[in-house]
């Protein structure tokens, strides 16, 4: 099964045009790509929100962090 769409090597290269594999797929990787880098961003984000919400139940919001830090 060929990837590049050249089934014989026995031509001339210069008239052939693209030889990489997948070709004609860039658009559908890069729709994919990009889904994926969306979807990683929102995820950290949730996973970072939630870790916080969880760091403020365990010692409280960010006034009472600087009035113990302040009064000590």
């Amino acid at each position: 099964m060929s990837t590049t769409g050249v089934s014989s090597w026995a031509v001339d290269l210069a008239g052939v045009g693209a030889i990489y594999p997948f070709q004609g797929m860039e658009w559908i990787l890069l729709i994919i790509a990009l889904a994926f880098w969306i979807w990683w961003h929102i995820t950290t984000f949730r996973m970072e929100l939630s870790r916080q919400n969880e760091k403020v139940k365990k010692y409280g919001d960010s006034k009472n962090i600087i009035n113990a830090i302040e009064n000590d």
